[in-house]
């Protein structure tokens, strides 16, 4: 009934969860059959993931375009296809441009981690956004995430790029720095240096592709970047006058 392409670290944790309700199948470039069977999903062909009622891009942005080329003509008529990009405003656009115009499109972007959401989805949050989708589809969507006790935020692309571009990219770029910096747990700390570290608890498991890919495909990522390096340059200028 499912079908999830790739099988990274979130998609590894999307089949763990789905398989608990749904028959799910999966597709990854390389061989992952032992893993895919332990979250109780099925390995499957491109194909076979595509001819399910539902499919779910768990594959990196720098390729997802390439990815929407491939599947569109693998694709049945009135699937629905649903993203979980950490950016929404061009995937947005490459799916409505990429995609057949008779299949449904969710966007989507689970505001948590393979970390965070280990044990329980209790209370985490999901971004939605019905791109192209029956309004009847849509609320069955959003009945199923709420009986997971999900907290589900609706609003626009452009809406949720903006505010990630500080509340996800700017705090993995903070944690970043802090990684390049050197910062590590001290005998002589503070409570406020303690709650500093847990930024690179946020950053350490995810890939250099990630943290680059929520940048650079983010419109607004790089105009948050500037102005709070103009922010910390100010206050420097302060200090030393």
């Amino acid at each position: 009934m499912i079908g999830i392409i790739g099988f990274g670290r979130f998609g590894k944790l999307t089949a763990r969860y789905l398989a608990e309700d749904f028959d799910v199948f999966v597709f990854n470039r390389t061989d992952k059959s032992t893993e895919i069977k332990k979250t109780g999903a099925r390995k499957a062909s491109l194909k076979t993931v595509c001819q399910q009622k539902i499919v779910i891009l768990c594959v990196p942005i720098s390729t997802f375009k390439e990815v929407l080329v491939e599947i569109g003509p693998l694709l049945k008529r009135d699937v629905l296809v649903v993203d979980v990009c950490s950016v929404k405003v061009y995937p947005t656009q490459w799916m409505k441009a990429s995609l057949p115009e008779t299949v449904s499109i969710l966007a989507t972007h689970p505001i948590f981690g393979p970390d965070s959401a280990s044990d329980s989805l209790k209370n985490r949050k999901i971004f939605l956004s019905p791109i192209r989708i029956g309004k009847k589809q849509y609320q069955r969507v959003k009945t199923y995430l709420a009986s997971k006790e999900l907290v589900l935020i609706e609003s626009t692309p452009e809406d949720h790029d903006e505010q990630i571009a500080i509340s996800l990219a700017l705090t993995h770029y903070i944690g970043r720095t802090l990684s390049e910096f050197g910062a590590a747990q001290l005998s002589i700390d503070s409570e406020g240096y303690k709650r500093l570290l847990n930024i690179l608890d946020v950053v350490e498991h995810d890939t250099w592709q990630l943290f680059c890919d929520m940048h650079r495909y983010n419109p607004y990522a790089k105009e948050k970047r500037a102005a709070f390096m103009q922010a910390m340059q100010k206050i420097n200028e302060q200090i030393e006058c």
